[in-house]
C-alpha cells in the first residue's frame, strides 16, 4: 500500500530527513508524503504547558549512553536568524540515523541544549562531520552558539531519539510521493531551499514542494518563483490531499501545530493519520 504524507512545521522540511532532521526555526512546514515512515514523531492531543527544560521534556526518550567530544569546524549563516554549525566528531564509533537529535553540552554552561541533526549519516561516514542548524533565541545553548561559539570551540554530544518506542514495529508501507508545504515570513528564511529544489529535480513527480511566504517585500528570485505562493498554508491547499492513504507530519511551535491539527480534523483527517513533534 502506497501512502501519502503531509508535514507542516516551523523548521526545515522533514523531507530532508533521509539526509537530515529539522531544527527550530520560524518557518512553517507541511509535508504530504505517500509513505508511512514515522521515526521521531508522535500523534495525540496537544497540551500547551509551562516551558520545560530540554532534558525534562525528553526524559522518557531513548538516548545513547556515550557522550562524545566534538569540535566546531565550521559556522555559516543559513539565514538572518539561523546558523549552521559543522562539528568534527572525535569518536570514530559515533553514529546516528536520519531523524535523530543530540543533547548538546557546552563547557561551563549548566543548561543542556537539544538540537536536531540536519546533515546525513553519509556525511559523518565520509568526513567525520555532523551539522546542526540552530535558530537564535534567548535559550542559553542557542544564545551561546550565536554569540560566543567560534571555530575550534569544544563541545560534547549525545544522540537521542524514540528508538525504544519504534523498535521492531514495521509499518508495511511502500514509498509513494511526498508533498511539502513550507512556510516562512520571507524567502530568505526558507532554510535549505536549494537542497529542496535539488530533490525536486532529482525526483520529478515524486517530491513536490510549495513555499509559502507571508511578509515578502523583495522580488522572488526566478529559481523559486514557480514554487512560491504568497500567504499562509490554507484549508484549500490541504483539502485536495485528503485520502485514506495520506499521512500528515506537522513540525513547528505549539500554536501553529495546534491550528493545523484542528484544521485537518475539520476537513476529515483522522487523528491516527496526523503526527507531530513535541519539542516544547
Amino acid at each position: 500500500m502506497a501512502h501519502s504524507t503531509i508535514n507542516v512545521g516551523f523548521t526545515l522540511p522533514q523531507l530532508l530527513r533521509g539526509a537530515r532532521r529539522i531544527f527550530a526555526t520560524h518557518s512553517a512546514l507541511l509535508l504530504l508524503r505517500h509513505s508511512a515512515f514515522c521515526y521521531c514523531t508522535a500523534n495525540g492531543t496537544i497540551k500547551s504547558k509551562r516551558k520545560m527544560d530540554h532534558l525534562e521534556r525528553t526524559a522518557k526518550n531513548f538516548r545513547q549512553e556515550v557522550i562524545s567530544k566534538a569540535k566546531v569546524c565550521g559556522i555559516t549563516n543559513e539565514s538572518e536568524t539561523v546558523k549552521r554549525l559543522r562539528l568534527a566528531i572525535a569518536d570514530k564509533a559515533f553514529t546516528f540515523k536520519a531523524g535523530q537529535w543530540v543533547d548538546f553540552f557546552i563547557p561551563g554552561l549548566s543548561v543542556v541544549g537539544g538540537f536536531s541533526i540536519c546533515s546525513s549519516p553519509g556525511l559523518l561516514e565520509r568526513e567525520g562531520v555532523l551539522e546542526l542548524a540552530v535558530k537564535h533565541t534567548d535559550h542559553p545553548p542557542a544564545h551561546w552558539i550565536h554569540t560566543e561559539c567560534t571555530l575550534d570551540s569544544e563541545v560534547a554530544l549525545r544522540v537521542g531519539d524514540l528508538h525504544g518506542y519504534q523498535e521492531g514495529k514495521g509499518n508495511g508501507y511502500k514509498v509513494g510521493t511526498v508533498k511539502l508545504y513550507y512556510s516562512a515570513k520571507k524567502t530568505s528564511e526558507l532554510l535549505f531551499k536549494k537542497n529542496i529544489l535539488g530533490l525536486m529535480n532529482a525526483f520529478p513527480g515524486k517530491i513536490l514542494c510549495r513555499f509559502h511566504v507571508t511578509q515578502q517585500s523583495a522580488q522572488v528570485c526566478k529559481e523559486l518563483q514557480p514554487h512560491v505562493t504568497e500567504g499562509r498554508i490554507s484549508e484549500k491547499d490541504l483539502a485536495k490531499h485528503v485520502s485514506k492513504d495520506t499521512l500528515w507530519y506537522i513540525c513547528g511551535p505549539p500554536p501553529m501545530i495546534e491550528s493545523i491539527s484542528n484544521l485537518l480534523s475539520s476537513i476529515g483527517v483522522p487523528r491516527k493519520s496526523v503526527f507531530f513533534e513535541k519539542w516544547w
